[in-house]
């Protein structure tokens, strides 16, 4: 059994070569990771045509308290004309031009996002950026229900239905 760290959404191997375990996600031909931890790969016990196992495992089982500076990754609860609530709140998306920003042409409900912490406000909330090229949405499903494929910083195609809806893409890494 090999590991190594790795962060959401970050892609951790071919979905020809193995098969996805726990804190794994597939999209596309590709696997991807779902949490931030060490990511395994266990042989399958002397069977032939089994694929290795690509999990991700905690170090420790605990809650994580995002800190300024922290990256993030969520989901887009609900959009207003100014904001989208991902049981925080996100608000600028871009470094320039933030009164020019749209954030229904950024995000949508349901979206996955990889963002960063601003500022902690209240209690319950933290004050998010996707202005950088890594941030932004990293999982989005189209109306068919298909994972959407990112085509530029600010589109994705539905790979069924060749539906384009603007997004802010978050740059792979």
């Amino acid at each position: 059994m090999t590991s190594t760290l790795v962060t959401p959404g970050q892609r951790i191997g071919s979905a020809q070569e193995f098969k996805a375990g726990p804190g794994t996600y597939t999209r596309g031909n590709f696997i991807h990771a779902s949490l931030f931890g060490q990511k395994t790969l266990e042989q399958p016990q002397a069977s032939e045509g089994q694929l290795p196992t690509l999990s991700i495992v905690r170090e420790k089982q605990r809650w994580a308290v995002p800190q300024v500076d922290s990256v993030i990754t969520g989901k887009v609860i609900r959009i207003t004309t100014k904001e989208a609530v991902v049981s925080i709140m996100v608000v600028d998306v871009r470094a320039t031009e933030k009164d020019k920003v749209k954030i229904c042409d950024s995000f949508r409900p349901g979206d996955i996002i990889r963002a960063e912490v601003v500022c902690i406000g209240d209690a319950r909330s933290y004050y998010l950026s996707t202005a950088k090229n890594e941030l932004g949405v990293i999982y989005a499903q189209s109306v068919a229900g298909e994972a959407m494929m990112p085509i530029s910083w600010q589109k994705m195609q539905c790979p069924k239905t060749k539906a384009i809806e603007l997004r802010k893409c978050a740059k792979p890494f």
